[in-house]
This record gives C-alpha cells, structure tokens and sequence, in this order.
C-alpha cells in the first residue's frame, strides 16, 4: 500500500519518519522551509539577547568587562611561566563575540601566529631547539628579576631558595 492509498502525502511520511527515528526536523529547518546550518539553534540564545536593546547593552557591558579582565589577566601572565599568551587570545576572542575592533585585533593575531608556524615549520630540528633554549633561558630571566623584586617564594624548597641566594643579586 502506498502513501497515496492511505491519505498521506509522502512530506507527512517523511515527517512521521523523522519523528520514529528521533530526528528533529524542526531544528534544521527555518520557518521558510529552507535549511539551517547545523550549529545554528546553539547560537539562538545571542539572538533572543540582540533583539531587546536593553538586554543587548548588558549583554554588552559584561562581555566588555569579562573579555577585559581575563585579557589583563593574560598579560600579566605573559612573563610568567604558564599560558599567558593563550588566556590573552581567549580573553580578545571574548571581547571578539561583541566588539569588531577585538574581531579585526584577533585575526591579527592569527595571522601573525600562522606567519610564526610557518616560518618555524620547516625549520631543522637545531633550530626549533635553539629556539627553545632561548624561550627557556628568557623565561628563567623573568623568573631571576621577579625573584629580585619580591623574594623567593615560601613554598620553594629550602634548597631552591639557598642556590638563588648564592646567585648575584639575591
């Protein structure tokens, strides 16, 4: 027995199949009957937010002051050891979500991201490894002239505080 014989059409068949295979047509759809993008219902939320202009501007403010604090953070992480660099970029792409001077200051930062990888990919071994060493020796540096403004930690062992004191300037 077809379709036709039972009195459905064969877009109601469709969309009782969906329903027994636990599909969801209606995400996937627009009320147009066009195709959405896969990860659009995700980002549905933004645009119940954007379309009252008073919950916009909060929206607005707390993602500026959350971008800008975990961007601050970052940079006060970049001399010390850790993901410094990583949790500025995360902070620039929060201020990214809102503001297109942070989108426009993110692709920057890719792209000259991309220009290091590429010029350090096809490197030989020695170099990346030199290149390493340098990165390590700035980063102890860092650590040498911190140590020098505020002391040696408490929680270092004993004998990590007693070889930088005999360190010159310690």
């Amino acid at each position: 027995m077809t379709d036709q014989t039972r009195g459905r059409t064969p877009q109601a068949s469709q969309d009782q199949q969906h329903a027994q295979t636990g599909a969801q047509s209606d995400s996937r759809t627009d009320t147009q009957g066009g195709r959405r993008r896969e990860g659009e219902k995700d980002w549905e939320w933004r645009r119940k937010i954007r379309s009252n202009p008073h919950s916009h501007r909060i929206y607005k403010w707390v993602v500026g002051i959350v971008g800008t604090i975990v961007t601050v953070g970052g940079l006060v992480a970049v001399p010390a050891p850790g993901p410094g660099w990583l949790i500025v970029f995360v902070g620039i792409g929060i201020l990214a979500s809102e503001f297109e001077w942070a989108q426009r200051l993110l692709d920057w930062g890719k792209a000259r991201l991309e220009d290091w990888n590429d010029w350090i990919g096809p490197k030989p071994l020695w170099v990346k490894g030199l290149v390493g060493l340098a990165t390590a020796a700035l980063v102890a540096l860092l650590f040498y002239g911190l140590f020098l403004l505020t002391g040696v930690p408490g929680f270092l062992p004993d004998v990590v505080e007693d070889w930088l004191a005999t360190l010159p300037g310690l």
